[in-house]
């Protein structure tokens, strides 16, 4: 009499479990109960072994499973708010630019987004290094006010009138280092660079619902599924967003992807918020959990914001996020020792190696011995490159990002950094080889929340299709195994969950299956490799027919 029975047996396929050393035959079976793993083996010996009367089989022949695709950062609750209004991610000029915003104005008129004129995901390469300024936004939307953001939601251009409305009339002091640009005169010019500078705005633009909020949170999780991904880590967040992930999970059939949420804290929170926020280390539910706390080392290197042991090439990127860099390793400390992970967005390779310096000083994780990890490492040094690995610190990078960057360097990204430094932009393939841990995203809504799309951008290092494009540094490129283990076993290390992942006895029974073997497609066509069908703690959902 058999043990256990299983639930489910997915049958005939070719499994890559991400188990070190496991090979991949053309036909395996995976034996699934109660939402976990049984056992992975030949279809003959699971059948044998844990199919009962009751045990539901799926025939998966010709198809390749592989454990379910985890977006290491993203931003899916964050971004309903940001992403109001017109799209802007297609403009390549003032032109294209001024039409974009006109055809929003006129929606704008007719009746929609409260009297608000919105934009987002513009390219700071449309401005072409010319001042940002909200002459472009005024010459359009006249007397409505207006704000748009660019790509990284870093940096946002606010009109006349919404500077008016939100009492923005010359520079303010931040506990950050956020700034209200102002011209010679002290007037502002309409650039707001970091959120403590366009926070003023947004809490006077007409918001979202909570209802509109968690519809579209649910469209983006959807979204997330079709593309592979059966989980992912939300890289901002607040008790709002924990009440949201609650109110999701706790409705039909629950989330339909596994998160973990982290909770940011800023130089300016008091010991009272600091205090509530510490008080929810454990919250969660059977889909999603807290436990994690975001820092800011930096800002963006193409304003000027991300922090360096060099200026840059206008004498910019010397300051970190943090007026005292004391009171961010204390802050480091003080929830490394109330049990938090800590992530921490770190672009710059001063900012990298400060965050390396105060989570060697915080020690490991009280109760967990998780360790931490840095968001985006644009640009690092040879090193910070040993130490990271010699830490264990993850190194959680978002490649889709190079899709901002100009072949001749002419971006300001580029430019601000100069050749030396930007040839160690995004440097994947030096970290895993040095062998720090590496763990992959999109940081969506900043770049595509496709999975297949993300990806292929590590494999190539330049737009999938654009078989002529430029590839930026051939040497970092990751091989399909690298990839698909940076948004599946590296993902899931990185946020601390030893049972995602992978396809083992006893891990969560969640899976990807593709119509074809993901490691065998060349880059450019697994940015469209069709994903048949995705499993999360065993349950199904088919996505193509």
């Amino acid at each position: 009499m058999r043990e256990t029975t299983a639930d489910l047996i997915i049958t005939g396929a070719r499994v890559h479990s991400m188990v070190a050393g496991d090979g991949s035959d053309a036909s395996r079976a995976i034996a699934i109960a109660g939402g976990r793993i049984l056992a992975l083996g030949k279809p003959e010996e699971i059948d044998e072994a844990f199919r009962g009367p009751r045990t539901r089989v799926d025939d998966a022949s010709g198809s390749t499973v592989t454990p379910g695709l985890i977006d290491a950062h993203l931003h899916p609750i964050q971004g309903v708010e940001l992403c109001q209004g017109a799209d802007l991610g297609g403009v390549r000029d003032l032109r294209e630019l001024r039409t974009a915003l006109l055809a929003e104005t006129e929606r704008v008129r007719a009746g929609a987004s409260g009297g608000w004129v919105r934009g987002w995901n513009l390219d700071y390469a449309v401005f072409d290094g010319a001042p940002l300024t909200s002459q472009f936004l005024d010459d359009v939307v006249g007397e409505l006010p207006a704000m748009v953001f660019f790509f990284d939601f870093h940096t946002a251009v606010a009109s006349t009138e919404a500077l008016r409305r939100a009492g923005i009339t010359g520079a303010r002091s931040f506990e950050d280092t956020s700034e209200i640009v102002v011209g010679p005169g002290g007037t502002p010019t309409g650039e707001l660079r970091e959120d403590s500078a366009y926070q003023p705005i947004l809490e006077i633009a007409p918001k979202p619902s909570r209802e509109e909020t968690l519809e579209a949170a649910r469209a983006t999780f959807a979204k997330m599924r079709r593309s592979g991904l059966t989980g992912g880590s939300i890289m901002d967040g607040n008790t709002e967003t924990l009440d949201l992930l609650e109110a999701l999970d706790g409705t039909g059939m629950g989330l339909p992807v596994r998160i973990v949420s982290a909770m940011d804290i800023k130089p300016s929170y008091s010991a009272e918020v600091r205090a509530a926020i510490k008080a929810q280390v454990d919250r969660g539910g059977s889909r999603w959990r807290g436990g994690v706390i975001k820092l800011y080392a930096d800002g963006v290197i193409d304003t000027g914001a991300g922090w360096l042991y060099e200026a840059d090439a206008d004498g910019d990127g010397t300051t970190g996020f943090w007026p005292d860099q004391a009171d961010f390793a204390a802050t480091v400390r003080e929830f490394t020792q109330a049990g938090f992970q800590i992530a921490t967005h770190a672009i710059g390779d001063r900012a990298v190696g400060e965050t390396i310096t105060a989570y060697e000083a915080a020690g490991p994780i009280a109760r967990t011995g998780v360790p931490h990890r840095i968001e985006h490492l644009e640009t690092l040094t040879p090193a910070d490159v040993v130490r990271l690995a010699a830490s264990g610190i993850t190194a959680s990078m978002q490649l889709p990002h190079l899709q901002w960057r100009i072949p001749d360097g002419s971006d300001e990204w580029a430019r601000r950094l100069g050749p030396e430094r930007a040839s160690r932009g995004w440097a994947a393939g030096t970290v895993l080889r040095a062998g720090a841990p590496l763990a992959l995203g999109s940081d969506w809504p900043i770049a595509d929340l496709d999975a297949r799309v993300g990806l292929a951008w590590a494999m190539l290092r330049r737009a999938p299709g654009d078989t002529d494009g430029f590839v930026y540094e051939p040497a970092e490129r990751l091989t399909a195994a690298q990839a698909l283990h940076g948004y599946t076993r590296g993902a899931a290390l990185a946020q601390g969950d030893d049972d995602l992942g992978i396809i083992r006895a006893g891990a969560h029974a969640d899976l990807t299956v593709w119509s074809e073997d993901p490691l065998e497609v060349p880059g450019d066509d697994l940015a469209k490799l069709p994903v048949r069908a995705t499993y999360l703690d065993g349950l199904h959902t088919s996505h193509t027919e």
